[in-house]
């Protein structure tokens, strides 16, 4: 089967109003406002509009996105003081449409996006909160939700004045969510040691959930990809903490598949399964890690190997039509109760295991698509 012929329809499906992808918003039933999980699907739709020059892939971004950014530049549904990590990530395509069109009403929506970092509240390390809703708390979601972004105002508009900050706030998660043992980073942090999820010693969430660990490895990669050598501690200390990464989940790979599970290192634990989204994040950033030279250059066969495992396991055919399988729906901690039976989001085990697995979720959509771009970037 054909991938592009496969996005191709679901962008033919789909409207702000009606993302074939969203499944989170179908489920909602509320109206549209901008939100992450369209924003990692325009992302993606823009690195194959990169990988394959072919002009309906930006014009889909442009069309999409316009409908949320108003003549003034303000953003549908977008409010500064709710700061929330999530509600960053669809701004960073605002870049690519400014520079192709140099309307301004994008540059309004940056500036808009950006003023919230300035304000956004930090935990004493200066980390930003992940959510207002959630003080005291990083999770490593909010590093790709934010800092690709960050960097990128930093370069193109700020003379590179916070590049520290962004780094710095790479540098706090390495110190403080990595496991020395395995590698792996934990999924959230909470430095006032009063959520019920976590450790009263070192502040962290009980286990390690692929995803984050995912969004975590394309936030190193994105990032990194927007500094050069002119910071070269920090633009070289990236990459290191790329490498260390992808180096230890490349033992966690199931033997078989090479796949990821849900909850990295349970292996075929009762409940375990092998997760489409954190499988394909991994894999997009040991093919553009090699592409970029972060990472030596046999490591693209690393993640062209998972993602082709991804089309062969993953990819199915569901009453008459492909779909992409086995994509966890959300996982957080605290806050809002969780999607299945085990509705405290406690970070154990059991929670994780217990939320939904859906079909053609941005969220594994989304980093399946920006894997196949660098595959077809390698092909030209």
């Amino acid at each position: 089967m054909q991938i592009l012929e496969f996005v191709d329809g679901l962008l033919a499906a789909s409207t702000p109003k009606a993302p074939a992808w969203n499944v989170e918003f179908t489920m909602s039933g509320k109206e549209p406002r901008w939100n992450y999980i369209d924003g990692c699907m325009m992302k993606a739709i823009m690195d194959l509009y990169y990988a394959t020059n072919d002009t309906k892939y930006f014009d889909f971004v442009k069309q999409y996105v316009d409908f949320y950014v108003s003549i003034s530049g303000k953003l549908l549904g977008f409010e500064v003081e709710e700061y929330n990590c999530d509600n960053i990530n669809m701004g960073k395509v605002l870049f690519d449409l400014y520079r192709a069109t140099e309307d301004v009403r994008y540059k309004k929506a940056i500036e808009l996006q950006y003023s919230q970092l300035l304000t956004h509240p930090r935990i004493s390390t200066g980390n930003f909160w992940h959510k207002k809703i959630y003080p005291n708390q990083v999770w490593l979601d909010g590093l790709y939700m934010v800092q690709p972004l960050y960097v990128e105002y930093e370069m193109m508009f700020n003379n590179s004045r916070n590049y520290k900050d962004v780094f710095d706030q790479f540098r706090h998660v390495y110190e403080i969510m990595r496991d020395p043992e395995t590698g792996l980073y934990y999924h959230g942090y909470d430095e006032s040691r009063e959520m019920f999820w976590t450790d009263d010693t070192t502040g962290l969430s009980p286990n390690f959930w692929t995803r984050s660990i995912g969004w975590f490895a394309m936030a190193l990669v994105d990032t990194a990809e927007k500094l050069d050598e002119q910071f070269f501690h920090e633009y070289s200390t990236l990459q290191k903490y790329l490498k260390e990464l992808l180096d230890a989940l490349l033992n966690f790979r199931d033997p078989e598949t090479k796949l990821f599970y849900q909850v990295t290192n349970a292996g075929s634990r009762e409940g375990n399964y092998l997760e489409t989204s954190g499988s394909a994040a991994i894999a997009y950033s040991l093919m553009k890690g090699a592409r970029l030279g972060y990472l030596p250059g046999f490591y693209f066969a690393y993640g062209k190997e998972i993602f082709d495992s991804i089309v062969k396991h993953k990819l199915v055919m569901s009453e008459n039509e492909f779909v992409l399988k086995d994509v966890c729906l959300v996982a957080g901690l605290g806050g809002m109760p969780g999607h299945g039976d085990y509705k405290e989001r406690d970070g154990t085990y059991e929670y994780y295991i217990s939320e939904p697995r859906v079909n053609n979720d941005a969220k594994g959509l989304a980093p399946f698509l920006f894997s196949y771009a660098e595959i077809l970037r390698r092909q030209k």
